[in-house]
C-alpha cells in the first residue's frame, strides 16, 4: 500500500489529506506551518509521496523536509499535468486552481467544466472539453464579504454565517446573511446559467467547504464534492511522483 500526503496551504486554513492507493481515507487540518507539525504527521502516517499547493508564504524549510522523507512535488505552473493552460501568464495561475483542473480532467473527461471553488474568494475555473484550462472569475468568499461590511462601513456590525436566515431579513444581523449567503447563491447559479447557455456537453461541479449547503441552495444540477482539489492533488502526485 502506497500512501500519500496531499497538503493544501490556503489563505485561511492549512489542510492536508490522507490518500492510501488511490483511496481517499482522512482529511486534517493543520494548526500551523512549523516544521514540528510537518515531522509529527510524516512519523504518524509514514508516507511514501507528498505534494504541496500553497497559495501563502509557507514556511520554505517545509519543502526540504518533504524531499528528505518522502518523494515530494511542489504544485506549480511547470508541473506536468493533464490538461494546458494556454493563457498569458501561466505561471500566475494559483496552485489550488490548478489541482482542481486536474481533478476535472480526470473525473469528467471531454466535458466542458465549471468547477467553482468556496473559499477565502470564490474561484470559477473553466476547463474546456479540449482539456484546455481557460480562465474563469474571482469573487469574494463568504467571511470576506462579511468582514469588508463591518470593515469599510461605520456602524454594520461583523455577523457569522446562519443557514437559518430569512429571505427577507428583519434586523441588521438577518438582513447582512440575507445579503451575503442567499447573494452567493444567486451568484452561483447566475454563472452556471451564463456557460450552459454559452457551452453544450456542459458539467458544473461544486467544491469546498460550504458545498453541502450550497448545493442544496441551486436550482442548477450540479457535482458536489468537498474534497475535489484533494483528489486533483493526488493525480498530480501520481504524474509527477513517479
Amino acid at each position: 500500500m502506497t500512501k500519500t500526503i496531499c497538503f493544501d496551504f490556503g489563505n485561511t486554513r492549512l489542510k492536508a489529506a490522507v490518500f492510501e492507493n488511490e483511496n481517499f481515507t482522512a482529511e486534517i487540518i493543520l494548526p500551523n506551518d512549523e516544521l514540528v507539525t510537518i515531522e509529527e504527521l510524516i512519523a504518524e502516517i509514514k508516507p511514501q509521496k507528498t505534494i504541496l499547493s500553497s497559495v501563502i508564504e509557507h514556511n520554505p524549510n517545509i519543502e526540504d523536509l518533504l524531499k528528505a522523507h518522502t518523494k515530494f512535488h511542489k504544485l506549480g505552473h511547470l508541473t506536468k499535468a493533464n490538461f494546458t493552460t494556454p493563457v498569458g501568464k501561466p505561471e500566475t495561475i494559483g496552485a489550488d486552481r490548478l489541482a482542481l483542473s486536474a481533478s476535472a480532467v480526470h473525473f469528467y473527461p471531454g466535458k466542458n467544466n465549471l468547477v467553482i471553488a468556496l473559499g477565502s474568494c470564490i474561484t470559477y475555473n473553466f476547463i474546456n472539453q479540449y482539456n484546455e484550462f481557460i480562465g474563469g472569475s474571482i469573487s469574494p468568499g463568504m467571511e470576506m464579504r462579511f468582514k469588508a461590511m463591518q470593515v469599510f462601513t461605520a456602524k454594520l456590525p461583523l455577523v457569522q454565517k446562519d443557514w437559518n436566515f430569512p429571505l427577507i431579513g428583519y434586523d441588521t444581523q438577518t438582513n447582512l446573511q440575507s445579503g451575503v449567503i442567499a447573494g452567493m447563491t444567486y451568484e452561483i447559479d447566475g454563472f452556471i446559467d451564463a456557460y450552459a447557455h454559452k457551452y453544450s456537453n456542459f458539467n458544473a461541479v461544486l467544491t469546498g467547504g460550504d458545498t453541502s449547503y450550497f448545493a442544496g441552495q441551486l436550482k442548477n444540477k450540479i457535482f458536489a464534492d468537498p474534497y475535489f482539489l484533494f483528489k486533483g492533488l493526488y493525480a498530480l502526485s501520481e504524474t509527477n511522483n513517479g
